[in-house]
């Protein structure tokens, strides 16, 4: 008997082993695109930053302009020295070697400004994308969509796929301005 029991569940094994398995329907993928780059560029958060940011930049350009002056009047000051003879040994060397700390104190000056511009991009970005993503979403199920794809990453795709502009609208109510002025870097970073 006990034979039968084995012989019985060795053809139950095989006959289940042997069945086509069921595989588990999918229903097809509606999909969504937006475009982030238009959300932060056109959205009235995204606009009113890119004005401060556009006058940080612009603070930084004419800063960069009076430091390559000073330098240009510093360096023809030496040059002539050197020709007319006024500037020689020792004299020289220190003057040289002050332009240069002056030079290098100069090119990180607008390192850090450089830096604190685009901190600043980075959290503008952070916080248009921090806003926008729940939006996406709530758009995304309002449409029916199952997935949601930048519209960079689609190498064509249909007008009526794209949700960007109701992102957009939405966002302009929820989130009208954003700070341009990043929370303070760890000590670290601003070492460097």
């Amino acid at each position: 008997m006990m034979k039968m029991t084995k012989v019985a569940a060795a053809a139950l094994l095989l006959s289940v082993s042997a069945a086509p398995v069921m595989a588990q329907k999918l229903s097809p993928a509606v999909i969504a695109i937006v475009d982030m780059d238009r959300i932060v560029n056109e959205s009235a958060a995204g606009k009113q930053a890119g004005t401060e940011l556009q006058t940080k930049i612009s603070g930084l350009q004419s800063r960069a302009s009076n430091l390559q002056t000073q330098l240009k009047t510093d360096a023809d000051a030496i040059q002539q020295g050197q020709a007319n003879k006024s500037l020689a040994g020792a004299q020289l060397e220190q003057r040289a070697r002050a332009f240069q700390e002056k030079q290098q104190a100069a090119q990180q000056e607008l390192g850090r400004l450089e830096n604190d511009v685009q901190r600043s991009r980075q959290y503008v970005i952070q916080q248009i994308d921090a806003a926008a993503q729940p939006i996406i979403t709530q758009v995304m199920r309002e449409r029916g969509a199952s997935i949601v794809l930048a519209e960079g990453a689609t190498v064509q795709h249909s007008a009526s796929l794209d949700i960007t502009t109701d992102v957009i609208t939405r966002l302009n109510t929820s989130l009208p301005r954003v700070s341009t002025t990043p929370p303070a870097a760890p000590a670290q970073q601003q070492q460097q």
